[in-house]
């Protein structure tokens, strides 16, 4: 048998098509409590749990913006919350044709004998936690795996410890009726060239997917979240047209038409170069079987973090800040985008953070 039978198969496979539907993509708002302080400290308000839903409710209440989302990742702390008016999170999102999301690692963990190297911990326990994210009303739930490009790295057995976990959370989530995201993120630090990292990332989805044929999984009822093929952030950039050719390259290789879509993670990249390089995705002529779209953090939103600055009278404006970025992912995501010459501040800078810990 090619995969399990899940009571939930035809729903599995219904939410992951339409949260790759064309057009649409994912906010990722799943920051944990410690990360989304960095994010408030860096605008200089306090790291409260009234501030963290004020910054919430401006992005998931933004007139207009829902419609470019097909899906936002929350927090376990986020999927219980309501708008100051009392309106739960979940039932805005569902209103506005949003499937609600939810973060289910515990983190990562050095994997002993390695020059550093993780693995994602967070599997025991982790059906009935999805039972009860269910029931609250998420559909569908991320876990981040975390790897490295050094002189050795990423070893072997980071490579296969990783894909395994992915694995194995892809399977409980699908019998509890969440779609998984896969995500196994190389990250960007380094002087490699975009070639080690086209070589690294091909050998990472190629364990990744020959492990969730190993575990039964559903392809159809999962999505990828994967890095972009790009230089070392310590390297020489290369144009968007250049990641796009080895990005759909290095999927083209390994990853199964079965999977309806790709969801990029922005990886420390500004805003702006997130956008154009998946715009320039979209644009190129070649076989691309799935949707290529996005789940964007950082890169969704920055600018409107320094627009909104912590101030009630700048909700308006940081609101249209975000539904700028939002509507310009979503353009990208058709191969449409046509670039911003007026970029709001902070939309151009670096988000790359080292050793980045979500």
């Amino acid at each position: 048998m090619s995969h399990f039978v899940s009571k939930y198969h035809d729903e599995l496979v219904k939410n992951a098509a339409y949260i790759g539907t064309p057009g649409k993509g994912i906010l990722a708002a799943d920051e944990s409590t410690g990360t989304i302080g960095k994010r408030l400290s860096s605008i200089n308000v306090e790291n409260v749990e009234e501030n963290r839903r004020a910054l919430r409710e401006l992005l998931f209440t933004t007139p207009g913006a829902l419609q470019y989302l097909s899906g936002v990742i929350l927090f376990e702390e986020t999927l219980y919350q309501k708008t100051a008016a009392g309106k739960p999170f979940v039932d805005v999102m569902k209103e506005g044709g949003v499937l609600p999301g939810i973060k289910v690692d515990k983190g990562t963990v050095v994997l002993p004998g390695t020059n550093g190297e993780t693995t994602t911990q967070g599997l025991d326990g982790l059906a009935e936690r999805c039972q009860k994210y269910y029931e609250a009303g998420a559909r569908f739930a991320k876990w981040r795996a975390v790897l490295n490009i050094g002189p050795n790295e990423p070893s072997q057995l980071a490579i296969n410890e990783n894909a395994n976990g992915l694995a194995r959370y892809a399977v409980i989530c699908q019998q509890n009726g969440l779609v998984p995201i896969v995500e196994p993120e190389i990250l960007v630090d380094g002087s490699h060239d975009i070639n080690k990292c086209a070589d690294v990332t091909e050998r990472v989805l190629a364990a990744c997917y020959k492990a969730l044929n190993d575990h039964h999984v559903i392809l159809e009822g999962t999505l990828l979240k994967p890095n972009m093929v790009t230089p070392g952030s310590d390297a020489a950039k290369v144009a968007p047209e250049v990641i796009a050719e080895y990005t759909v390259r290095a999927l083209q290789r390994t990853m199964p038409a079965a999977v309806p879509a790709v969801v990029f993670l922005s990886g420390g990249q500004s805003e702006e170069e997130a956008t154009l390089n998946l715009n320039a995705m979209n644009k190129l002529k070649t076989k691309k079987p799935w949707t290529l779209s996005f789940s964007f953090g950082r890169a969704l939103q920055q600018s409107t973090l320094k627009a909104w600055g912590g101030k009630k009278e700048n909700l308006e404006k940081a609101q249209a800040t975000f539904l700028k970025r939002a509507k310009a992912n979503s353009e990208a995501t058709l191969g449409t985008y046509k670039g911003d010459s007026n970029l709001a501040e902070g939309a151009s800078e670096s988000l790359h953070v080292k050793d980045y810990k979500y």
